[in-house]
């Protein structure tokens, strides 16, 4: 019981210092200018991924379409939740992800979407590991009313995650190569396994 009454206090503080969408992606291009990322660790690399990150983002805004039957069901969906979402700017899956976990928030009065940074929000993240490690996103399906993580999910879609494993398995771990190829797929994949995740959440 303490467990989850501890998990539920870093889900609420999380939540009360977390960003809409548009402050988070504010927060991210304010820091560029300073070249700077999110996060603890700073470094040229980190800089540079969040600024290929921001422009990612941005025109995934721009671009992104969301099917008629998905629109349709979520916007019908009877819910009430707060998606809790763990990032950073210099994440590549979560430039990939967030703007598409947005265009879905935003068809559903009952979705509320907060942004919180990782490297600020640890000991939440240790609560959400991936493998053992503070894999992100990390989106948490959170009932306010009833205090309750009602799902959580990240940091990839289903098949990207399977791309992953499969890569690990055969080569001992991700190469840059590796890492360029899974942008290539997600730009193909246009969000729709993203979509199709989240849909299952609802």
């Amino acid at each position: 019981m303490e467990t989850t009454t501890k998990v539920n206090e870093l889900i609420e503080q999380g939540i009360a210092d977390s960003y809409t969408y548009q402050e988070y992606k504010q927060v991210v291009s304010d820091l560029l200018v300073e070249g700077k990322s999110t996060g603890h660790e700073q470094s040229e690399a980190l800089t540079n991924y969040s600024l290929l990150n921001d422009r990612r983002m941005k025109r995934l805004d721009k671009t992104l379409k969301i099917d008629d039957k998905v629109k349709e069901a979520f916007s019908n969906a009877s819910i009430k939740v707060t998606w809790l979402v763990l990032s950073e700017g210099w994440c590549g899956d979560a430039a990939q992800s967030l703007p598409v976990i947005n265009k879905l928030a935003e068809l559903n009065n009952g979705i509320d979407l907060r942004i919180v940074t990782r490297d600020d929000h640890d000991e939440l993240m240790s609560k959400f590991l991936t493998n053992g490690g503070k894999a992100i996103p990390k989106l948490i399906a959170y009932d306010t009313q009833s205090r309750k993580v009602l799902n959580s999910w990240g940091p990839r879609p289903t098949m990207a995650t399977k791309m992953v494993n499969d890569y690990k398995i055969k080569n001992g771990s991700l190469d840059p190569q590796f890492k360029q190829d899974l942008q290539v797929w997600y730009n193909k994949d246009r969000g729709v396994n993203i979509v199709q995740d989240l849909f299952e959440l609802l």
